[in-house]
Parts: C-alpha cells; sequence; structure tokens
C-alpha cells in the first residue's frame, strides 16, 4: 500500500509547495475549479504591477480591471488602477477609482495622496487640498502629502488672483481685429451671432 506524501491533513491547511502549485495553476489556467477568485485577482495583481513598471500602462490596467471584477472591494487594486490613469491622461477615472480606494479604506495615507493628485490633474484644487489634508491628518510629515498641498494652494491663490484683476480664466487674453474686445465679450456670453 502506497502512503500519502501528505498524511491526513484537516482542510484549510496547506504547505508551502500547496501554496506555490495553486499560484502557478492560477497563471496558467485561471478558470480551472479549482482556483479560488482570491488567487486568481492576486495573480492579475502581480501581472498588472509587472506591466506597469514596464511602462505597459494600458495592458496593466485591463488585468487590474479585471481583477476588480472578482474583487471589487480590493482599494489597493483601485489605487493602482488611479496612478495609472494619472499616467495615461484620465483624469476623471482616475478621480474616480481613488475616491473609491479611500471609500475601501480611509486610514490609507497613499490612497488620499492619489485621490488629492488625481483632483489636481482634474482642475479641482480646492477638493485635492481637503484630501491632502487627510493624508496629512494620518501622517503630519508626509513630504509629498505637504508638496502636493502647496502646489494646490499655489493654484487657489492664483486662481483667487486671476478673478480679483477682473480677468477670467476662460476668457480670451489675446484677439486680433476692430471689434476683437466686443467679440471676446460676446464669445464668453455666449451672444455670437451667425453668418
Amino acid at each position: 500500500m502506497l502512503s500519502s506524501a501528505k498524511p491526513d491533513l484537516p482542510f484549510g491547511v496547506d504547505s508551502d509547495s500547496d501554496e506555490a502549485g495553486k499560484e502557478e495553476r492560477a497563471e496558467k489556467n485561471p478558470n480551472s475549479p479549482e482556483t479560488e477568485p482570491a488567487d486568481i485577482t492576486e495573480s492579475l495583481q502581480r501581472q498588472g504591477n509587472k506591466l506597469a513598471e514596464e511602462g505597459k500602462f494600458h495592458e496593466a490596467l485591463g488585468k487590474w480591471e479585471t481583477a476588480l471584477t472578482l474583487t471589487p472591494d480590493n482599494a489597493i487594486l483601485h489605487e493602482q488602477k488611479a496612478q495609472v490613469l494619472l499616467e495615461v491622461g484620465d483624469a476623471w477615472r482616475a478621480l474616480t477609482s481613488a475616491s473609491r480606494a479611500t471609500k475601501l479604506d480611509p486610514l490609507w495615507l497613499e490612497a488620499w495622496v492619489t485621490l488629492g493628485r488625481a483632483q489636481l490633474n482634474f482642475g479641482e484644487p480646492d477638493s485635492a487640498i481637503l484630501s491632502f489634508d487627510k493624508a496629512l491628518a494620518l501622517k503630519p510629515d508626509y513630504y509629498d502629502a505637504k508638496s502636493d498641498r502647496e502646489t494646490a494652494a499655489r493654484l487657489v491663490k492664483k486662481r483667487g488672483q486671476l478673478h480679483s484683476t477682473g480677468l477670467s480664466a476662460n476668457k480670451r487674453r489675446f484677439t486680433v481685429g476692430e471689434n476683437s474686445e466686443k467679440d471676446a465679450d460676446d464669445v464668453e456670453k455666449g451672444e455670437v451671432a451667425t453668418v
């Protein structure tokens, strides 16, 4: 009679080789019935991390989005996704992903910093300041949060200066033609005559 290499282990106890085997099976065949969603998520997350490190941002997003369909409450994946979305210039989706990460883990410093950066890139410096303040409440000496908060505060100050001088960020500053000033005012008011 052959004896088993694994004598009657209780359920839920796996050896190191079992864990390595599970991971290998998950990477080779994520649809295998013996692969758990958490194992698949972990594998997809690692694959996405590697792709992001290589600068393959869209491929990384694909891996992470697939992982998020399996575990939608994974704050780390949402935050990583937000960072990469910022890299590819999609500030709105970055903002929504970072917001989700902060809702899932409100005590996670990095998620608040990423949210603040997304808000800055989306043109919401006031909201960014609030997010950086939440990060600084968690770790008052965090350099990145301090630095980014200062950037947001400068933008708010600059906007205030623009408004106090009577200029609008939306108003054209340089126009050509005899009635250029009137035309710029009409465009701003939405009173452009059609020809």
